[in-house]
């Protein structure tokens, strides 16, 4: 760091402190540790101080004095990207920005099913002020406990309800954010239907704070349901679970809520390193799906009508077996099998991972051409492809040969992930599907996306943030001030 930026940083810092007063920012090393390491332990960076601003006005001044300093920000959410989207670069020149004092439930709205919230709040309160409400806010992650709802917006989160309600962008009415000059974009509204010219919130989605700091969104709620019929299928192949969906989907249409893939050996792994765990079935599968259908308060008969449908699917051919849920701890039993796979593969040992989509009905090709591709560069790995089959999203993870060296495996990882994103490109898929670009992926997007989308996407941030100071170094990596040519990430 020369001695400008260090200047311009230590006066940025110390004008910030008088801003945000007692207990708005954190600058002891202790406290801003948890702050600079990754939830992947993949990059740790450093910030002369993490900002915890308690409000949109302290935000949007906050933003101003970086503005006129140029001293970059990097916002900060739960600490779950899978991506490093929300880390400090090493160099410490970067304000770390909080949003965890903003947690407020600004309104519920029944009547409308919304809920406006900042962004601060855990997704797991969004979804408890929801249900008190008398409502469902769908979003479910494996890390709603601590992820925050202006980071899912950040990343487009994803998840198990996808097939019934969509991603986040799907979920979103209106949005607040402070824009990089320390201006306030004021959406924040609870309409269905607006036609007025570009929807500029929707550029906010997905942009991993690299175009503002999303400081208050608001988003739909859903009647709450009546109950769930949740099932384990079992099958003899990915193809025979696309069939299985096709048929459920003709048979009950929309009430469909989950479809999750889970091949053999991800159910040994749970059973093997998840105290609990229990195989369903009297004997092995190749492969299995967790089904579950929501009922509304006045279809009392969909839960019979999910039942015949499983049944009629095993008389078919569809499907081998199935064991349905007949209480909630069998159901949340039956959850743990799905939602344990990413620690059980962890227990195992080392793996390569990859968050990839294909239309739903391609994925079984994919994964028949993909596998002894995979089996023939890297003998004896284990492929571990599982996930959100009903909307084609699949982690297709490969776990090292048993007993092999980790390490090594790992060193691998360059190979295996340009075999599998390439053929993912051949399926006109896409390299990531629910965990965003961060900086793991900066030379991903700038390898495989349309190179006029990704000219736009320059021209946008440049327009948004002339002076580069939001995020950066993350989606489009090191784009700098004033750059008019667009070189972004170093050519391949």
């Amino acid at each position: 760091m020369d001695s400008d930026t260090n200047a311009r940083l230590k006066r940025t810092a110390a004008r910030l402190r008088e801003l945000l007063g007692p207990g708005g920012y954190l600058d002891q090393p202790a406290d801003v540790e948890p702050f600079v390491v990754d939830h992947r332990r993949l990059y740790r960076g450093a910030t002369a101080l993490v900002a915890l601003p308690d409000s949109t006005s302290q935000v949007a001044e906050l933003v101003r004095l970086c503005a006129a300093e140029r001293v970059p920000i990097v916002p900060h959410g739960g600490n779950t990207s899978y991506c490093g989207g929300a880390t400090p670069r090493e160099s410490g020149e970067e304000i770390l920005v909080s949003l965890r004092r903003m947690n407020r439930v600004r309104e519920t709205d029944p009547f409308n099913d919304s809920i406006t919230v900042e962004a601060g709040c855990i997704l797991a309160d969004v979804q408890a002020a929801a249900d008190e409400a008398g409502r469902l806010f769908p979003m479910s992650l494996g890390s709603e406990g601590s992820c925050t709802i202006g980071g899912n917006l950040s990343t487009n989160a994803g998840g198990t309800a996808v097939l019934r309600y969509g991603m986040m962008r799907d979920l979103l009415l209106g949005l607040e954010v402070v824009l990089p000059d320390g201006s306030v974009l004021d959406q924040l509204r609870g309409l269905r239907k607006d036609n007025t010219g570009y929807d500029v919130k929707q550029l906010f989605v997905g942009a991993e704070g690299t175009l503002g700091i999303i400081t208050a969104a608001c988003l739909r709620l859903y009647p709450k349901p009546g109950g769930y019929t949740t099932a384990v299928v079992a099958l003899d192949s990915p193809r025979a679970a696309v069939d299985l969906l096709a048929g459920l989907r003709t048979a009950l249409g929309d009430s469909i809520t989950t479809f999750e893939l889970v091949p053999r050996i991800a159910l040994e792994l749970v059973c093997r390193h998840i105290e609990g765990a229990s195989d369903p079935f009297d004997s092995p599968h190749p492969w299995y799906v967790l089904v579950e259908v929501t009922l509304p308060q006045s279809d009392s008969d969909l839960a019979q009508r999910a039942e015949s449908a499983l049944a009629a699917s095993i008389e078919s051919g569809r499907a081998s077996d199935a064991v349905i849920a007949a209480s909630l701890a069998q159901r949340s039993a039956l959850w743990q099998l799905r939602e344990s796979i990413p620690e059980a593969q962890t227990r195992e040992g080392a793996s390569i991972k990859h968050d990839i989509s294909i239309e739903a009905r391609r994925l079984p090709d994919f994964i028949d051409e993909c596998a002894p591709l995979l089996t023939r560069l890297v003998p004896g790995a284990r492929l571990v492809a599982y996930g959100h089959l009903g909307d084609g999203n699949l982690h297709f993870n490969l776990s090292g040969p048993e007993c092999a060296n980790g390490h090594a495996f790992l060193e691998r990882s360059p190979e295996v992930k340009r075999l599998v994103h390439d053929l993912v490109a051949r399926y006109r898929g896409s390299f990531s599907a629910e965990h965003g670009i961060g900086r793991l992926k900066v030379d991903e997007l700038s390898r495989y996306e349309d190179p006029a989308a990704l000219e736009l996407m320059r021209r946008i941030k440049r327009v948004i943030d002339p002076l580069g100071i939001m995020n950066p170094g993350k989606v489009l990596g090191e784009l700098q001030a004033g750059d008019e040519d667009g070189d972004g990430p170093p050519p391949r």
